[in-house]
């Protein structure tokens, strides 16, 4: 009889830049609310993943510089193990996500977490999200 595959939860780590100060000053900057500016990671196998200008980094979940998140969305769950994670993000590191390929409103970390959700869970993050640069570049 085969062993049934171990669940792990993907979780989406979500944090304001702007500590609030975009809700409160984009009507004014930008003629539109904006709730935040949003800063996101991947939480799986017991470790926090995300991308920045320096590439594809990793820490205990809350360890960044930002402290706890502001919001955490459950993304489901993945069969995908741990080792097969370290390869995928390895070779993302090595292609898509080098630290010389950040872009702060076209391929950012939210970029990274929207690629990393789907391929751990098949789900995207919210649109919120991901449809903030369009947003504030439209204005």
């Amino acid at each position: 009889m085969e062993e049934p595959l171990a669940l792990h939860p993907v979780k989406l780590y979500v944090y304001d830049l702007s500590k609030g100060m975009a809700r409160r000053l984009s009507p004014l900057m930008l003629g539109k609310q904006l709730d935040g500016i949003w800063h996101t990671s991947i939480i799986v196998h017991k470790d926090e993943f995300f991308y920045g200008s320096g590439g594809i980094s990793s820490c205990a979940p809350g360890g960044t510089l930002l402290g706890p998140p502001d919001t955490v969305v459950d993304l489901g769950n993945t069969e995908v193990t741990e080792e097969i994670f370290l390869e995928y993000l390895s070779s993302l590191g090595e292609s898509m996500f080098r630290g010389e390929s950040y872009n702060l409103f076209e391929h950012n970390c939210n970029t990274f977490s929207n690629e990393v959700a789907q391929f751990l869970t098949g789900r995207k993050i919210p649109s919120y999200i991901t449809d903030l640069p369009a947003e504030v570049l439209a204005t």
